[in-house]
């Protein structure tokens, strides 16, 4: 019985991978044509009328492919009108992209052309729509640091940080979990710099990066100080220079 469920088990997890791998290439026939009729993909990849459209409805309820009717010229035959089938927006999103070459690619040609300055000057103004939108979420967190720190996490968690805002002995730190430009930041710092100062400025005081993901960490993690009044010497127990002449001259004359 035991070997049967495992025979059974690894049925299942073959089918499963298989029909991954079939929609993975029903993916790319729809990639490099632009839209095709399950006849036209079933013959691509000898496969049955039947076979093909179990997995085009199961793409159709992932919301990974889309229907349109096909335009004919000639005179239409009985029938249902043939649709075809298209990759939807957030399947192309789920292919591999290359956006962080690309940049990489600007960024060096930035720096060679017009210097480092020019890739900081460029770090800044990419990040200020950012900040622009995190300041509006901030209006009314009040003037803390603390306090705003949580209301810039949460709006960072909505543009994709997945930030967090834990109290400290020391005062605050803000967490961000994801870096959408890590693999660039890795090599322009410039960029982790831009967005401290951002934190900074938004927060209301100094800041300090203590880990960045585009260095090696796990999390860029930021420490916020909490604000508050210096210890002083109650007046009580405040000496003064008199004070501490008279004490001195005493013990001189004691010895």
């Amino acid at each position: 019985m035991k070997n049967q469920v495992q025979v059974r088990d690894g049925a299942a997890a073959s089918a499963i991978a298989s029909d991954g791998r079939t929609r993975d290439r029903v993916a790319q026939l729809l990639l490099e044509r632009g839209a095709a009729t399950a006849a036209e993909l079933g013959a691509c990849l000898g496969l049955s009328p039947a076979a093909i459209r179990k997995h085009l409805d199961a793409m159709l309820a992932d919301q990974l492919v889309e229907t349109r009717e096909v335009r004919r010229t000639g005179p239409r035959g009985r029938g249902r009108p043939a649709k075809a089938f298209v990759l939807t927006a957030a399947a192309r999103e789920s292919l591999p992209h290359h956006y962080d070459n690309i940049a990489a690619a600007a960024l060096r040609w930035i720096a060679q052309h017009n210097g480092p300055e020019a890739v900081t000057a460029f770090a800044g103004s990419q990040i200020q729509a950012l900040e622009d939108r995190c300041r509006a979420a901030l209006e009314e967190a009040g003037p803390d640091p603390i306090a705003r720190a949580e209301a810039l996490a949460d709006a960072l968690t909505a543009e994709g940080y997945a930030a967090s805002a834990t109290t400290i002995a020391s005062g605050g730190q803000l967490c961000q979990h994801h870096c959408p430009v890590a693999h660039v930041a890795a090599e322009f710092p410039q960029l982790c710099d831009a967005e401290t100062e951002v934190i900074s400025r938004l927060i209301g005081t100094h800041v300090q990066r203590l880990a960045t993901i585009a260095h090696g960490d796990g999390v860029c993690t930021t420490h916020i100080p909490r604000r508050g009044p210096h210890p002083t010497t109650p007046p009580a127990t405040r000496k003064t220079d008199s004070d501490s002449i008279t004490a001195a001259n005493t013990v001189r004359t004691d010895t």
